[in-house]
């Protein structure tokens, strides 16, 4: 699925009980950051989204909150939502069900506060049924994307990567970036073009909850 910039209307229909998108009459996005906490990088990222009073969701892995607890703690305190992306960002197509599982619920005990969490996005966007069922019953929504930025993709170019982005984005988008080494390039270019377009389109940028 992650191949898609934009996420097709088909691939949302036959994946009902996932959230590809929010839509709303506010004139909303929700901004995505995934693979954190980043050293430099998610701080990075927080000063942009600052500046623009934006917030946002950050999918992070256990392993990095466990080994960044301060980077985490600042970005639950600046307002932030918070989604488990496993511990050790598993593809869930190459995992078992139960090791999957064992994996997301690991993530839990680096967010012992259980800030935000309802909120799920699987690693590379894979995801068996069977680990979809049951985190659903334990009570998280699976958060997918309207829109990818590709800004992990070192093939691609930062106005490629721009394009991606402001190409497609419209009222309840939930677009995908990552506070990653492999993504830095790519984002910092990105991210602040995209927050002074959302600015000047008059979008609001929220979390999702």
């Amino acid at each position: 699925m992650s191949f898609w910039v934009k996420t097709n209307r088909i691939i949302k229909w036959i994946f009902p009980n996932y959230v590809w998108n929010i839509p709303n009459d506010e004139q909303k996005v929700f901004l995505t950051f995934d693979d954190g906490p980043t050293p430099e990088i998610t701080e990075w990222v927080l000063e942009q989204l600052k500046k623009y009073n934006a917030k946002a969701t950050f999918f992070c892995i256990g392993n990095n909150i466990e080994k960044y607890p301060e980077i985490f703690q600042k970005t639950i305190a600046e307002g932030h939502a918070i989604g488990n992306h496993t511990f050790d960002h598993l593809n869930g197509w190459k995992t078992s069900t139960e090791e999957y599982i064992e994996n997301a619920k690991l993530y839990e005990t680096q967010n012992p506060k259980l800030v935000t969490r309802n909120l799920f996005r699987p690693p590379y966007g894979k995801i068996k049924p069977s680990q979809s069922k049951i985190l659903r019953k334990l009570g998280y929504k699976i958060i997918m994307w309207d829109v990818l930025s590709r800004d992990y993709d070192q093939s691609i170019s930062a106005a490629q990567c721009l394009e991606n982005v402001l190409s497609n984005i419209e009222t309840g988008s939930i677009i995908v970036f990552h506070d990653s080494v492999k993504a830095e390039h790519n984002l910092k270019y990105v991210l602040p073009k995209t927050l002074e377009f959302l600015k000047e389109k008059g979008f609001i940028c929220d979390k999702i909850d």
